[in-house]
């Protein structure tokens, strides 16, 4: 019997890790975080689970990963993205 427990890798890590260029899971965790927090930002903007599309998840990931504290601003083409977005439905 194995130690290991079995995980399922969440889908839309999958595609921001794409979008992104990032490969491996040495930083999985941390970019689940973020993923996790820009989607509880689209959604108090009024985005659809729907309309959250990797590439749209990914630049706000890629916006606040950042190493310097402080220093994480989620871009111009971002919030316009989160505008459309929230209009689509």
């Amino acid at each position: 019997m194995s130690d290991t427990i079995a995980t399922v890798e969440d889908p839309m890590l999958t595609s921001v890790k794409k979008a992104l260029n990032i490969g491996g899971t040495y930083q999985d965790a941390a970019i689940q975080e973020y993923i996790n927090e820009v989607k509880a930002f689209l959604r108090a903007a009024g985005v659809s689970d729907a309309n959250m599309t990797p590439g749209l998840v990914a630049r706000g990931v890629a916006d606040l990963w950042q190493y310097g504290a402080g220093e994480g601003r989620l871009s111009e083409y971002f919030m316009q993205r989160t505008i459309q977005a929230a209009y689509t439905d």
